[in-house]
C-alpha cells in the first residue's frame, strides 16, 4: 500500500475527458442505436484507461478487478428486478393488463390534460409505495400505451411518468434513497421530508404547470375512426375486463405492505402468467403454437416465452401490434450489458482515488454557501454520469461533505436534502445509469428523448441551487433560523 500514489487532477481528468469524447463519437456515429452497443464499448475503454493510470499509480490489477466486481455487484439488485420487469411486461400484455389499462385510458382520458394527470397519478402512486421503478414498470407501461393511442408524445408521457415517480420515490418515507440521504449524512428521516417540502413543492407545482401548458397548447389531431379500430382491435382481440388489472392491484398492495422489490415483481410477473391462462386462454394458445403440444402444455409454453422473449403481437393491425409487442426478461440483456460496463468504469475511478480527488478540486472553489450548494449539486449529477449509480452519487457526496457542512455552521439537514434533490433526481437522466436504462428499457423511449421533458428532475435541482445562494430555508446549527446572505 506504501507505493500507491494519489491521483493528479490529469490522472482523475484523462478518464473523464476521454469517456466525454468517445460517447460524443459514439452517438454522432450510431446515433438512437448507441447505446445498443457502441456505448457499452464506450465505457469498456474508458474503465481500461483508468485502470492504466491506477496501474501506474500502484495499484495492482487484481485489486482493480476485485473493485469492479464489487462495483457491478452492488447493482445485481437492480438487475434482477430488470428481468423481473422484463418478465411482467411480457405477461402482463398476454394477460391483457396493459391491453385493458390502455383501453379504460382511451375511454377516460382527455388528450388535454394528459400529461399532467399522468404526472399527478403517477406521483401520487409512487408516493403511496416508495418505488419509482415498480410505478414506471406497472402503470408507466399503460401510460405510455395510451399516449400513443391518442396520438400524443411517447417522449412527453416518458417525462411526465419520470417526474411523477420521482417526486415520490423522493418524499415517501417508504422509499431507500429518502432513507438513505439522512443515514448518510446524521439527520432523522422526517426532518429529512420536511426540510424537502421546501424545495420539491414548489418545483413540482412548477412541473404540472408546465405539463399542463404543454397539454392544453397541443393540437390533438386524434383520428377518431384510428381511435375507434385501436379500441376495437384491444377488445375484439383480449378479454377487456378490470379482472385484468388483478396483477397490477396486488403488486401495489404488496409494495404498500413493504415487501421487497424484487420478489414483488416476480409474483407479479408469474401472476401475470396465471390471470393470461385464466382470462386469456385462446390469446396464449395462439402465441404458444400449442398445436405441436397439446393444450396443457400449451399454456405453459405460452407463459413460459413471454416470461423469457416478451409477448407478441398478432392482431393484424400494425399499430396495435407494435404497441403491445413488449417485454421478457431478454429484452432487459442490452440495458443490463451498459449498466455492467458504467458501473465497472465508476468502480476503477472510485477505487483509484479519482473521484474523490475531483471532488476535492471542486471543494476548493466553494467560497460561499451558495456555491457550496452549487458544488455538491454538480458533484451529486458527475456522480451520477461517472459512478452511474444512484445509490453512488447520494453516498459519495453525503460522506465527502459532510465535515464541510459541519465546518461552516451548516446544520446536516441542508446537506441531505440537497443530494437528494440533485443525486435522485438526475439519475434517470444520465443514460448508463441504473435508474435512467431502467426508465428508457421499461418504457420504450431513449433517455435523451424524455429528458427535455423530465421538467421536476430538472426544475428541483436549479430550485435548490437558488436557494443556496439566497440562503432561503439554509439552516444553521447553532441556531434554528435562515441565513439571510450567502
Amino acid at each position: 500500500m506504501s507505493n500507491i500514489k494519489d491521483p493528479s487532477l490529469k490522472d482523475a481528468l484523462i478518464p473523464i475527458l476521454s469517456l466525454i469524447a468517445l460517447l460524443s463519437l459514439s452517438v454522432s456515429l450510431f446515433g438512437d442505436s448507441s447505446s445498443a452497443g457502441p456505448n457499452q464499448i464506450v465505457l469498456i475503454i474508458g474503465a481500461a484507461i483508468a485502470s492504466i493510470i491506477a496501474v501506474r499509480n500502484g495499484h495492482t490489477w487484481n485489486d482493480i478487478q476485485a473493485a469492479m466486481v464489487a462495483g457491478i455487484g452492488t447493482a445485481m439488485g437492480a438487475i434482477l428486478i430488470l428481468l423481473s420487469v422484463g418478465g411482467l411486461i411480457g405477461t402482463w400484455m398476454m394477460a391483457g393488463t396493459v391491453p385493458s389499462m390502455i383501453y379504460y385510458g382511451l375511454e377516460l382520458m382527455n388528450p388535454h390534460v394528459f400529461y399532467a394527470a399522468t404526472c399527478l397519478i403517477c406521483s401520487i402512486s409512487s408516493l403511496s409505495i416508495g418505488s419509482s421503478w415498480t410505478v414506471a414498470g406497472t402503470l408507466g407501461v399503460g401510460l405510455i400505451g395510451v399516449a400513443m393511442g391518442l396520438g400524443l408524445s411517447p417522449e412527453i408521457t416518458a417525462g411526465a411518468v419520470v417526474s411523477g415517480a420521482y417526486f415520490g420515490d423522493k418524499m415517501s418515507p417508504l422509499s431507500d434513497t429518502t432513507n438513505l440521504a439522512p443515514a448518510v449524512v446524521g439527520t432523522d428521516l422526517f426532518t429529512h421530508i420536511r426540510h424537502m417540502v421546501w424545495t420539491t413543492t414548489p418545483s413540482f407545482i412548477i412541473a404540472l404547470t408546465m405539463f399542463a401548458i404543454v397539454g392544453l397548447g397541443t393540437d390533438v389531431n386524434t383520428d377518431s375512426a384510428a381511435l375507434e379500430q385501436t379500441m376495437d382491435t384491444l377488445s375484439s382481440s383480449f378479454n377487456i375486463t378490470p379482472l385484468a388489472l388483478f396483477p397490477l392491484a396486488v403488486v401495489f398492495f404488496l409494495a404498500m405492505r413493504k415487501f421487497p422489490p424484487l420478489p414483488t415483481i416476480l409474483f407479479g410477473a408469474l401472476l401475470g402468467g396465471i390471470t393470461a391462462v385464466i382470462l386469456q386462454p385462446d390469446v396464449v394458445l395462439a402465441f404458444a403454437d400449442s398445436s405441436s403440444v397439446g393444450k396443457g402444455l400449451g399454456f405453459t409454453k405460452g407463459v413460459w416465452l413471454a416470461l423469457a422473449d416478451g409477448y407478441v403481437s398478432s392482431t393484424g393491425v400494425a399499430d396495435v401490434d407494435s404497441l403491445l409487442s413488449r417485454g421478457g426478461m431478454s429484452s432487459m440483456l442490452t440495458t443490463i450489458w451498459l449498466i455492467i460496463s458504467a458501473l465497472a468504469f465508476g468502480a476503477v475511478l472510485e477505487h483509484a482515488g479519482m473521484l474523490e480527488r475531483l471532488i476535492r478540486s471542486a471543494l476548493k472553489m466553494a467560497k460561499s454557501t451558495g456555491s457550496l450548494v452549487a458544488t455538491v449539486v454538480c458533484t451529486c449529477i458527475g456522480v451520477n454520469i461517472i459512478a452511474a449509480d444512484q445509490y453512488m452519487a447520494i453516498v459519495l457526496p453525503g460522506k465527502m461533505y459532510k465535515a464541510e457542512f459541519a465546518r461552516r455552521n451548516l446544520d446536516s439537514r441542508n446537506l441531505s436534502r440537497i443530494i437528494e434533490d440533485s443525486g435522485t433526481l438526475t439519475s434517470p437522466l444520465v443514460p448508463w445509469n441504473t435508474c435512467g436504462a431502467y426508465m428508457a428499457a421499461t418504457l420504450g423511449v431513449a433517455t435523451f428523448a424524455y429528458l427535455p421533458f423530465a421538467f421536476f428532475n430538472l426544475i428541483n435541482p436549479l430550485v435548490s441551487i437558488a436557494y443556496g445562494y439566497t440562503g432561503f430555508t439554509i439552516k444553521r446549527i447553532d441556531e434554528d433560523k435562515d441565513i439571510l446572505t450567502s
